[in-house]
């Protein structure tokens, strides 16, 4: 099988979809990846390591997405590359198609087949290709916070750890789930008083048992997200629904009720965003103020800290792509319940039930053919 591997364009994404070593293991296996020039620099990985892997380096993205069967990336394909994606064609990477329904519409429209990293389950029904970057951006998500409750940043000039004498920071994290915990855990190790709030009571014991004096955990409810956020320095959006949009916990006029110069990082913007005042931005224009409150909504977090993001996204998506090329998507899907749950797109039709339900689209269980209004 062709496997290609353009270089990510998404306003400052530098991760790439595959190692070097990745090269290395799937020419072992008879296969041929072409690599687009410059995919690795973000990461600090040069042409000649994936030439030196096997790799064919190619100039222009068009040459791979005219030739490979399996494009491997990390970010959806933006507007000027679909028109490249061609109908038989498989994509496997981050789509987040319930936040997008024009990026729905066109692959949809380009007959390919979509594998979305982020809906795709392990035998324990974990979220094996979304958690390492949960993980990276729950982590990012109290530095970027930290960062811009500083004056200059807009913020209320807080510190977040405080000092002896002055309250460090509170923060409010919304959803105790991986990026929801990583949050919590960082956010607590420098000092600030953290509230965590979910819905699953047993994550939340688990939660109340494993972190520090200075987490508590909330039952998360209209009142008691209201009463978080308006005592909040930091709000931390966290929020998931597998293949959905996330639900709106933040109402407009709850800004009202926040503090001046608070922040909030809205983790979720990825699937629409959880807080209702938010809207997706860049790395390189983060934020925007609504009613006094900062909002930093940049959809691709992990990308700013490429290198780290990169091995550990490889990591884990690696012995897929191999079991893809090998074996081609429908004999892994079949045998992999897994994989079938990261299906989200095929040969024009929607097959994942949360997408369809999102846009009211029908949804046609691929395995059998048989269209289903959604």
């Amino acid at each position: 099988m062709i496997v290609g591997v353009p270089r990510e364009i998404k306003s400052d994404e530098y991760r790439v979809a595959m190692l070097p070593v990745g090269v290395e293991e799937l020419t072992h296996g008879g296969h041929r990846v072409i690599v687009e020039a410059g995919a690795g620099q973000g990461s600090g990985l040069a042409d000649a390591q994936y030439e030196a892997a096997g790799a064919t380096i190619a100039a222009e993205a068009a040459e791979i997405w005219s030739q490979a069967d399996l494009i491997v990336k990390v970010k959806e394909p933006m507007p000027s590359e679909w028109p490249l994606i061609r109908s038989g064609q498989t994509l496997f990477t981050y789509f987040h198609f319930a936040a997008d329904e024009a990026l729905t519409r066109a692959v949809i429209d380009s007959g390919a087949t979509a594998i979305a990293y982020e809906t795709l389950r392990d035998a324990k029904g974990a979220l094996p290709l979304l958690t390492p970057m949960s993980e990276v951006a729950g982590r990012m998500s109290i530095q970027q916070g930290a960062k811009f409750l500083e004056r200059p940043q807009e913020g209320r000039g807080i510190l977040l750890a405080g000092v002896p004498g002055v309250a460090p920071a509170e923060v409010a994290v919304l959803g105790g789930g991986v990026v929801g915990s990583n949050a919590a855990k960082v956010a607590a190790g420098m000092g600030a008083n953290v509230k965590i709030l979910d819905v699953n009571l047993d994550r939340l014991r688990y939660l109340d048992d494993i972190m520090p004096p200075n987490v508590t955990t909330l039952y998360s409810d209209r009142h008691t997200i209201r009463e978080a956020v308006e005592s909040a320095d930091l709000v931390v959006g966290a929020v998931l629904v597998v293949g959905a949009r996330a639900p709106r916990l933040v109402r407009r006029e709850d800004l009202s009720r926040m503090k001046p110069g608070a922040v909030i990082v809205d983790v979720a913007i990825d699937q629409g965003g959880c807080i209702e005042t938010s809207r997706p931005t860049t790395h390189h224009a983060p934020t925007y103020v609504v009613d006094g409150v900062v909002h930093y909504c940049v959809t691709n977090m992990p990308g700013a800290v490429g290198r780290t993001s990169t091995y550990a996204l490889c990591n884990v998506t690696l012995p897929y792509v191999l079991q893809l090329a090998s074996l081609g998507w429908r004999t892994v899907a079949q045998g992999d319940p897994g994989v079938a749950a990261g299906v989200n797109v095929h040969a024009g039709r929607v097959t994942n039930q949360a997408v369809a339900k999102t846009f009211g689209l029908p949804f046609d269980d691929w395995k059998d053919g048989s269209p289903v209004r959604g």
